[in-house]
């Protein structure tokens, strides 16, 4: 997996031994560790410098805020999903934690492969809140899958998640070249790399909210900002010469022109 697909983490941990081992551990697991921190200002320092899609998060750190006060102030910035992970099971700080709103709360020692299940978790529901918020018709978090039984694309601003391997991966929208329809599947190409979903060309055209993306034949999407030379039969992206078709010509020309 390329790093700008990875999910990326901060781990928030004042514990060097227990921040090391994590980071390697979910490092092996195929996410991006983009840092940690041992207190909460270093931890909005580096949230601010950084993109982060999750926070792993001690309570008890160092520093004038303890693990809840730090996600005040980083989700404050942006919201993203939060893990708790922590030793303190008490009612008093559970009551606190909750005030952020987090997608977890993990007990230490954690399980790596239970937590795993927890980032990927956090990542789907987050996302699909998300979509709800945007007013998107949302997709039912307890299946993971559209009532047809394929497989969901989430999307949060310029990004799509991607379910491929078991695992959601990161595809930034503007890095997308053009769509190809493949029977019931749908191959998304980007630079160097394809991506395969089980949904038609119309219905990953439907879950994306994309307006760069055009349709130019029944078997093909572009995406118009990747467009490098067309005629009245073709159009060029990248290396690939893609068929206009009569049918999507006008909407092409249309769309192109008023731009």
């Amino acid at each position: 997996m390329n790093p700008g697909e990875r999910v990326k983490i901060l781990i928030i941990e004042d514990e060097p031994i227990l921040a090391m081992e994590l980071s390697d551990n979910l490092e092996e697991e195929g996410y991006d560790v983009v840092g940690t921190a041992n207190n909460g200002r270093k931890a909005l320092d580096l949230f601010k410098r950084q993109s982060v899609d999750l926070l792993l998060c001690d309570i008890n750190i160092k520093g004038d805020w303890d693990g809840i006060q730090t996600i005040h102030h980083l989700t404050a910035e942006r919201p993203v999903p939060v893990i708790y992970l922590t030793a303190l099971t008490d009612r008093q700080t559970l009551e606190r934690a909750k005030q952020t709103y987090p997608a977890a709360y993990v007990t230490k020692p954690y399980q790596l492969h239970s937590l795993r299940t927890t980032i990927e978790l956090a990542i789907y529901n987050f996302t699909v809140r998300a979509v709800a918020i945007s007013a998107t018709p949302p997709i039912p978090a307890s299946s993971g899958r559209d009532p047809l039984g394929r497989e969901v694309i989430l999307q949060i601003n310029n990004y799509l998640f991607i379910k491929q391997n078991n695992q959601f991966v990161k595809v930034n929208l503007s890095d997308l070249l053009y769509l190809e329809a493949d029977n019931i599947y749908t191959n998304l190409f980007t630079n160097g790399r394809k991506y395969v979903l089980r949904l038609t060309l119309s219905g990953v055209l439907e879950r994306i909210n994309q307006p760069d993306l055009v349709r130019i034949h029944r078997s093909y999407a572009v995406n118009i900002n990747k467009v490098e030379s067309f005629n009245e039969a073709e159009v060029r992206v990248g290396q690939q010469l893609i068929s206009l078709s009569r049918t999507h010509k006008d909407e092409f020309w249309r769309h192109f022109l008023h731009r």
